[in-house]
């Protein structure tokens, strides 16, 4: 084992707990420029530095009073992972306290402005046309590559398709969205439970889980 990943092993099996009190404001340096997705957790931004200038897409998540599990793994996850060209960069998770709401938590995200995999196919369906082998393929070695740095690393991703595959104006291919993600240690390398979105799974897996 290379000490580059018993590095990464190590201080993945040396999770940090959050705390609120712990995170800064991130008032300070991102602005809120407009809405570009959301879902059940929340709201997702654009958001400018305002030291730089540079862009970045912000995951906020409220009314929020603690930090579950979903998001300390995805947290550490990506504090340890994303330095890999096939995984979203991360770039610091803020807390913005509010009396009143409950307070906001934000992951603060590179900004993939090609949108997910499956509204490139949406869109080209609704204009009559599909993806292009050669394209396909692209995305497909480009998400393997992501998913082989993770599993290299003993993470399992565990909720892989094409909403959670992202792009940028530039090419680029990005593994989003480790709130799932389970990590596996040297005393366990295997995962029982079964989670995930139904219809991307892979039927075995499916059929175990009901059993």
């Amino acid at each position: 084992m290379s000490e580059t990943v018993s590095h990464l092993l190590q201080m993945l099996e040396t999770e940090i707990m959050i705390g609120l009190e712990n995170l800064g404001d991130p008032s300070g340096n991102w602005d809120i420029v407009e809405t570009i997705g959301k879902g059940t957790y929340g709201k997702v931004y654009r958001v400018t530095n305002k030291k730089d200038g540079s862009q970045a897409a912000v995951k906020v998540l409220d009314p929020i009073n603690d930090v579950d599990e979903e998001i300390e793994a995805e947290y550490n996850i990506l504090r340890s992972l994303s330095n890999h060209p096939n995984v979203v960069k991360f770039y610091g998770m803020f807390y913005k306290s509010d009396n009143l709401s409950g307070g906001q938590l934000w992951l603060v995200l590179e900004l993939c402005n090609g949108g997910s995999v499956t509204e490139l196919i949406k869109s080209l369906l609704m204009r009559g046309q599909r993806l292009q082998e050669p394209v396909i393929s692209y995305i497909l070695y480009s998400a393997l590559l992501g998913l082989q740095h993770l599993h290299n690393n003993r993470i399992i991703h565990r909720d892989v398709k094409g909403n959670n595959i992202l792009l940028t104006t530039e090419g680029g291919v990005k593994l989003v969205d480790f709130g799932v993600s389970a990590q596996l240690t040297s005393a366990r390398l295997r995962r029982n439970t079964s989670v995930g979105t139904p219809f991307w799974m892979a039927p075995e897996v499916r059929i175990e889980g009901l059993l």
